[in-house]
């Protein structure tokens, strides 16, 4: 019989979604999740109602749940940074999970709980109406603030700050005030429950965070309380969002197994380990070991001693964003040494013949193409236990992480296969080169924008598709292997995701 986890994903979004469902899907766990139906739909809260009916039912007999605290109060990620609820209504909410834990006292319980992001940019596209006007003079006071009461502002940024206020209309602003005051209220109610014994293990995830501003001074808040209540070995905090299902997933079942992998981790620049990634907080290094803390594993200095070896394609300074392939600078060349990763990587899956994952996390947003050229030529794609290049440096690491364990117990599955041909399709190909080319040479044709393509599967869709199949052919051949793309869809009728469905075949 199998055992049961029960996981509440942050929003219905495939990353959120799809990506720990499947991570589990040929282990001896069953991994429930709720119909995508009563989840919502981007500013459209879920079902809240129907969750916690779900979720009563769901847990009375399970081994653990991971839940997403804003969608189980809020109806997701979206909604979390628009609500209007009360600190009372929230509370109430919240103590569904006293429930939980009385349906079935030996549940473990794991959670995580949004610090809310301050976009340094103007777009209402994920925030209030009026951030799309106003976002960025919003994050600029916070940040001018936090600097100014740290004593650390310089004059030019005490009158920036002076001429922000001026015209940047207070309502707005305490609108934006009051609600993360509210949510990070909550962060510190959850931690209560962690101190209780009602939770087990908690993640405060940072999106996009950045060393100054709303999101670090509310972080400070949390981290002060954490370090109070003596609950900082069971409550983590670190960057990340979308990817923390899926390092609460692989802690689950390490914890279930009794198992505490080593990793070792290896770079491909002396200097990367203290690069602060892009939309990030903190040195590179300095996140990795949390991202594999977090994931029930500790880290090695000693290859040989290793269970898993982690591989880290980051460059030797400033992070670029992946459309900036072309414009690499000597942070990207003489400061790294990309051709050893891919010949470590050989000699790790060939001659060690140990667990090896790729980080491919050079660029923000989208893959290395270089790097996807060298693993193409060396014929390793297939044979890695996990790679990711997508989005945040640290929505990669807590995806390729997280598969690397799951290779390291469950060995070479049609699921791990699969879920590399995703990596290699959505990470390499639709991230870093066709959301670009699609966006230039198709949306002027139907007038339709970045943010609005209109329909999940409609034309923009079809033409992602062909295209993603044109860069599979020219780019991700394998002699073993063949990539198929079975859907193809826009999650939130935008251009900044895709939704796919792969399948990996071997050739006959």
């Amino acid at each position: 019989m199998s055992e049961k986890i029960v996981i509440l994903p942050l929003d219905e979004r495939p990353c959120n979604y799809n990506f720990s469902y499947m991570l589990g899907k040929e282990t001896e766990f069953d991994i429930i999740r709720p119909k995508v139906s009563i989840l919502g739909d981007k500013k459209s809260p879920g079902d809240i109602a129907a969750i916690h009916s779900w979720l009563l039912e769901e847990t009375k007999d399970a081994y653990g749940v991971i839940l997403s605290i804003d969608t189980l109060l809020y109806g997701g990620i979206v909604p979390s940074r628009l609500h209007y609820y009360t600190i009372e209504e929230l509370e109430q909410s919240l103590n569904i999970i006293e429930k939980i834990r009385e349906n079935n006292e030996d549940i473990k319980i794991f959670v995580f709980n949004l610090i809310m992001r301050n976009p340094t940019y103007s777009s209402a596209d994920e925030e209030p109406d009026y951030y799309g006007e106003w976002g960025r003079e919003i994050f600029l006071k916070g940040n001018l603030i936090h600097r100014k009461e740290l004593d650390i502002a310089t004059k030019e940024e005490l009158q920036q700050l002076e001429e922000v206020e001026e015209k940047l209309p207070n309502e707005y602003f305490q609108d934006y005030i009051s609600r993360r005051e509210i949510n990070t209220e909550i962060n510190l109610k959850v931690i209560d429950k962690v101190k209780s014994g009602v939770i087990d293990f908690m993640i405060v995830p940072q999106d996009d965070a950045s060393p100054y501003g709303l999101t670090a001074k509310d972080q400070k808040k949390v981290r002060k309380y954490i370090s109070e209540k003596n609950v900082a070995l069971k409550v983590y905090m670190y960057p990340d969002a979308d990817a923390v299902a899926n390092t609460l997933l692989v802690r689950m079942i390490n914890a279930f197994k009794n198992l505490r992998p080593l990793i070792y981790v290896k770079y491909a620049s002396t200097l990367a380990p203290s690069i602060i990634p892009s939309f990030e907080d903190r040195l590179l290094n300095e996140t990795i070991k949390y991202q594999i803390l977090a994931a029930g594993c500790l880290v090695t200095s000693c290859q040989s001693e290793s269970d898993i070896v982690l591989l880290v394609n980051a460059p030797g300074g400033k992070m670029l964003g992946c459309t900036q392939f072309n414009e690499k600078s000597i942070e990207y060349d003489a400061f790294r040494t990309l051709i050893e990763i891919v010949e470590y990587a050989d000699y790790i899956i060939n001659v060690v013949k140990k667990p090896c994952v790729i980080a491919d996390v050079a660029f923000s947003n989208g893959s290395d193409q270089e790097l996807i050229q060298l693993m193409t030529a060396k014929g390793i794609l297939f044979d890695v236990a996990g790679y990711a290049g997508w989005n945040t440096s640290s929505n990669t690491l807590g995806t390729c992480i997280p598969q690397g364990i799951i290779y390291h117990i469950y060995g070479k599955t049609k699921s791990h296969i699969d879920f590399l041909g995703l990596r290699y399709v959505e990470d390499a190909g639709y991230c870093a080169r066709i959301k670009s080319l699609v966006c230039e040479k198709y949306l002027p044709k139907y007038n339709y924008t970045y943010f609005n393509v209109e329909e999940t599967q409609g034309v923009i869709a079809k033409y992602v598709n062909e295209e993603l199949n044109n860069y599979i052919s020219e780019n991700l051949k394998d002699k073993d292997y063949e990539i198929v793309i079975k859907d193809c869809y826009m999650p939130w009728r935008r251009m900044f995701e895709v939704g796919l469905k792969v399948e990996v075949n071997r050739r006959v």
